[in-house]
C-alpha cells in the first residue's frame, strides 16, 4: 500500500555525504550531502534537500531536476559554454541530457525534485 501522508522536506535526516568523484572534480574538494525525503514506490521520482561546499565538478543528467535554491552561489556551464548563475530563491530546471558543469561559488543548499524515467 502506498503512503498518502504529507512529507515534509525540513524534518531531521542523516545525509548520504559524498564528494564528486576524481575523474570529475575540476577544482576545490567539494563535500556533498543528501537527505532523500521522497521517493515513489517506481523509484522515478525523488525529492529532498542537497548542500555542497566549494568546488566544480563534470555532471551528466539522465534525470530531470527542478532546484530551488535555498543558500549560496552556483554556476552551471552547459558543454556548448552557456552559463547560467543561481543564488537563494532562484528556481530552475535541469533537463536530462545536460551536459556540463556544476560550480559552487559560495557554499549552498537547495531542495531538489528528480524524475527519472525508466528506460
Amino acid at each position: 500500500m502506498t503512503n498518502t501522508s504529507i512529507v515534509r522536506l525540513d524534518t531531521p535526516v542523516d545525509p548520504e555525504v559524498s564528494e564528486p568523484p576524481a575523474e570529475r572534480l575540476l577544482s576545490g574538494s567539494p563535500e556533498l550531502e543528501v537527505r532523500n525525503y521522497f521517493s515513489d514506490p517506481s523509484q522515478q521520482f525523488f525529492a529532498g534537500r542537497w548542500s555542497a561546499t566549494r568546488g566544480k565538478w563534470r555532471v551528466r543528467y539522465s534525470e530531470h531536476e527542478l532546484c530551488v535554491m535555498t543558500a549560496g552561489r552556483v554556476v552551471l556551464e552547459s558543454a556548448s559554454g552557456e552559463r547560467s548563475a543561481f543564488g537563494p530563491g532562484d528556481a530552475f530546471v535541469v533537463p536530462a541530457g545536460f551536459i556540463g558543469t556544476w560550480e559552487v561559488i559560495e557554499d549552498c543548499s537547495k531542495v531538489y525534485a528528480i524524475f527519472e524515467a525508466r528506460t
